[in-house]
């Protein structure tokens, strides 16, 4: 089963001006902001954003000539080959979109407090890139040779999000090993680098070491993620000249495989479903009940939802010597997802406890509308 070839073209020199600074940096925070949520995919807002061609291609233009020409200073050869301005204005969009979504919008929290908002939100996007990419194959192919690779793709897409995240080790292999595989999934539409990460034990691992950036442990963060940028490095020089072969001689299939993988995945993300925590004492630290940290939980209770908390423990006994009061332990807690189970709203199994109906269908709404406008966007051009 062979098909006519088509995109991406090789050997595409780089046209990127810096008069599209803005706009390619927009599109570069839409992947970021994409690839920081499980379930959704960075690739299709590549694709969406009309930058997907481009994005192959850059990736691409690492090689050989490259590399000889890095390692023998010839610069001159090295910027003509190496396509450094797409990918420089491209990545400080997706670096952008990581910072905001991890230390000012922290997203990884609104998914515990407000989840039907979120995963609603997911939903949305996911709905909208199913639409998009389908409309990118050629009506005239339809048929039983794309209905099977799009089965397939859905089988497998469903099998990849049913897995149940495992403890896995935080050795410098086996983050390596992630970044290979997490970072293919940057340049794969429909296939989410975040939920891979979450399916490998390794998503609040790389969060909680990306919100260090910038503080503190900045040396340490860094240090944990190198592997990681590592493996992703390998990925993404070997699983691109893959990707772009498939594309080129089975671009239809490979495109419907990829929309399965979309819709597998569609009911992980369903944003109603009844939810149960673990919560674990990572910490415990004794405080004077006089200390303002003391006095500061009293009169405001933590929000018991957050993924990570701090809360009043018990109170120990008798002031040790030299202590004009007793302490109390102050508890670090952190809450995970265990196990959630979909319900449909209004049905029988609904659950008993309060959730948000219209949290739900405005995130929804948003994300489809989100998608399916910058896909309207692009066509217009």
């Amino acid at each position: 089963m062979t098909e006519k070839k088509q995109k991406p073209k090789t050997d595409v020199p780089d046209r990127t001006t810096w008069s599209e600074t803005p706009w390619l940096a927009l599109k570069g925070f839409l992947m970021g902001s994409a690839d920081i949520v499980p379930g959704v995919s960075g690739g299709t807002m590549a694709l969406i954003t009309g930058i997907y061609d481009r994005l192959i291609n850059a990736i691409r233009s690492v090689d050989k000539t490259v590399v000889i020409s890095l390692f023998s200073l010839q610069f001159r050869t090295l910027f003509a080959a190496f396509h450094w301005r797409f990918l420089l204005i491209l990545l400080s969009g997706i670096v952008a979109a990581i910072f905001f979504f991890t230390r000012i919008v922290p997203l990884q929290v609104y998914m515990y407090t407000d989840p039907e908002i979120i995963y609603g939100l997911f939903f949305g996007l996911i709905l909208g890139s199913v639409i998009a990419l389908l409309r990118e194959v050629d009506r005239s192919e339809y048929g039983f040779k794309t209905f099977i690779p799009l089965m397939l793709g859905t089988l497998a897409g469903y099998w990849i999000v049913s897995m149940v995240p495992a403890d896995t080790p935080e050795n410098f292999w086996f983050v390596f090993f992630s970044g290979i595989i997490v970072l293919s999934a940057l340049i794969l539409p429909g296939v989410s680098g975040s939920y891979l990460l979450l399916i490998l034990g390794k998503y609040d691992y790389v969060l909680r070491r990306l919100g260090e950036l910038g503080n503190e442990g900045t040396g340490d963060a860094l240090l944990a993620l190198l592997p990681l940028f590592l493996g992703g490095l390998v990925g993404l020089a070997l699983f691109s000249r893959i990707l772009s072969w498939l594309l080129r001689h089975y671009h239809t299939i490979t495109m419907m495989v990829l929309i399965g993988f979309l819709i597998g995945s569609l009911y992980v993300i369903w944003p109603y479903q009844e939810r149960e925590y673990r919560e674990t004492v990572t910490q415990t630290d004794i405080h004077l009940i006089t200390d303002p940290v003391v006095q500061q939980l009293k009169e405001n209770p933590p929000d018991t939802l957050k993924p990570e908390y701090i809360r009043l423990g018990s109170v120990t006994d008798a002031p040790e010597a030299g202590r004009e009061t007793a302490g109390i332990e102050v508890e670090h807690v952190s809450r995970e997802l265990v196990e959630s189970r979909l319900f449909l709203p209004g049905a029988e199994e609904e659950p008993a406890g309060d959730y948000n109906f219209w949290g739900g269908v405005a995130g929804f709404l948003t994300g489809l509308v989100l998608v399916i406008g910058l896909d309207y966007l692009r066509r217009k051009k």
